[in-house]
């Protein structure tokens, strides 16, 4: 098989690797051109990789083996055969095309450790540090494949990876909790007289609301500053941060007083589609 052909595999099998298991960035990606859309799903197929570790792997050690292989791989000290990892070998491709660093990479992993042990993320300092390594870490990356990096791109990244991370902290309480395992800030709970256990319990309570709402009053400030910072951007960038039309929608939901954080909410594709092409013909992004 030729290597334009492999090449051609491996880029379909990221894609489809994230629309199955990350649809909403997936769906973001369709308004991008085809080549910054390929780059930037190779991005993306690797934090899934990254991100879906915990769920493969039935103790922590099996996990960190596979996280340090993406480490060596990344550092340039690769063990195997990376050319038949489609994931690893289209992030190489990506990174080295479109220079992109490998510490923004090696910093989400790191940070993905945490999500192997069943410890509490214990504070909000703690969380946001998480949020900026993981989700701002790949709004910045993105944004790098469509134009040369700046102050003010990194600086929306940082914003819109807070609001999308910390709502996604609370879309997931249902799955997390059922694994006991916590996101929401330990400390948080504590102030408002809650803890793990209530958490855990899967009922909502009025102490474990006012944490929850706290949070989500937090991810509405960086969300209304990431979109103070948009209106400042080169349009032609602008599409990377599409995924924010869909943290404005759920942090509009986790609003309603009839909200019930630890309920399952099923997604619907069809949906997430609609909010994303109306946001794409806004001026807020560019349309």
């Amino acid at each position: 098989m030729s290597e334009a052909a492999t090449s051609k595999e491996s880029a379909a099998f990221c894609a489809d690797l994230v629309r199955t298991h990350d649809f909403p960035r997936y769906a973001a990606t369709l308004f991008l051109a085809q080549a910054q859309r390929r780059a930037l799903l190779s991005i993306y197929a690797f934090n899934v990789e990254i991100s879906r570790v915990r769920d493969q792997v039935s103790q922590p050690v099996p996990g960190e083996i596979r996280m340090q292989w993406w480490t060596d791989m990344l550092t340039g000290a690769g063990h195997g055969d990376v050319e038949g990892n489609p994931v690893a070998a289209q992030l190489l491709q990506t990174t080295s095309e479109y220079r992109l660093p490998a510490e923004p990479l090696l910093r989400l992993i790191e940070e993905h450790q945490f999500d192997l042990y069943n410890d509490p993320m214990p504070s909000m300092a703690a969380l946001e540090g998480y949020a900026t390594d993981t989700a701002s870490a790949l709004f910045s990356l993105g944004a790098r494949i469509l134009e040369p990096p700046s102050a003010v791109t990194d600086h929306l990244a940082r914003h819109a990876g807070l609001a999308q991370g910390m709502a996604q902290v609370i879309a997931a309480l249902p799955f997390d909790a059922a694994r006991r395992q916590l996101f929401l800030p330990l400390q948080l709970l504590q102030q408002h007289g809650s803890g793990m256990e209530e958490i855990f319990s899967g009922k909502q309570t009025l102490r474990a609301r006012a944490a929850i709402d706290q949070l989500a009053g937090e991810a509405r400030k960086h969300l209304d500053t990431a979109f103070d910072l948009l209106a400042h951007l080169p349009r032609q960038v602008r599409p990377i941060f599409l995924p924010l039309a869909l943290v404005r929608r759920d942090l509009a939901r986790m609003a309603r007083t009839d909200f019930d954080p630890f309920a399952l909410q099923p997604r619907s594709r069809l949906r997430t589609l609609w909010t994303l092409w109306r946001a794409s013909r806004s001026k807020e992004f560019g349309g």
